[in-house]
């Protein structure tokens, strides 16, 4: 059976970088789970890369036909985003898959797929360095959404709290001070774990 290897942690620890130079990575031969949002796509972003992005009338399709394996729903300032994982029949049995995910995702994963399938991969960084790599981020955008990067970064004190990270059952962390060291750790982790 294939293992899911779920990379997460707080916005702005680099998972998206990480998460792109895993999948480039041709000899650990993971193919990706895109995940679905109601949020809006960002400036360089592309539908089917980042997320599927749908509106609200689609998350409420998909709901209907009874394909959403775990979702989340935050009340942002620009109001309510939707993120989901959805049984689109492109995860096969026998494959091995890398997905970008909340404590939440992850969870949800295990309890749809089996514990045993389902692996963590938690980045983490200080969170000063968090906060300034979010902030350059924003400041990229065409319309910088400040006050959801602000509630975004404090929303995740409580998301990833000690608490919920125990009760998830993780103990491996992935601390992402230096690129490519902290890929070449989860690389390694990968190849054990498949």
């Amino acid at each position: 059976m294939g293992k899911i290897f779920c990379v997460m942690g707080k916005s702005s620890t680099g998972k998206d970088t990480i998460y792109k130079k895993i999948l480039d990575n041709s000899e650990l031969s993971l193919e990706r789970i895109v995940t679905y949002t109601t949020r809006p796509i960002r400036q360089g972003e592309q539908n089917g890369v980042e997320y599927y992005f749908t509106d609200e009338e689609g998350y409420k399709a998909l709901s209907a036909s009874g394909k959403i394996v775990e979702e989340r729903v935050y009340n942002t300032v620009h109001g309510p985003w939707r993120y989901f994982t959805v049984d689109d029949e492109n995860i096969r049995e026998n494959a091995d898959y890398l997905v970008i995910g909340t404590l939440e995702a992850y969870s949800g994963l295990r309890k749809y797929f089996g514990e045993n399938r389902v692996c963590p991969i938690f980045v983490t960084v200080d969170d000063g360095v968090r906060l300034q790599r979010a902030l350059d981020r924003e400041k990229q955008q065409e319309n910088p959404k400040y006050e959801e990067l602000c509630r975004r970064f404090l929303a995740d004190a409580a998301d990833f709290s000690p608490e919920k990270i125990s009760e998830a059952g993780i103990d491996k962390f992935f601390i992402n001070n230096d690129l490519q060291e902290c890929i070449a750790e989860i690389v390694e982790y990968i190849n054990m774990n498949k």
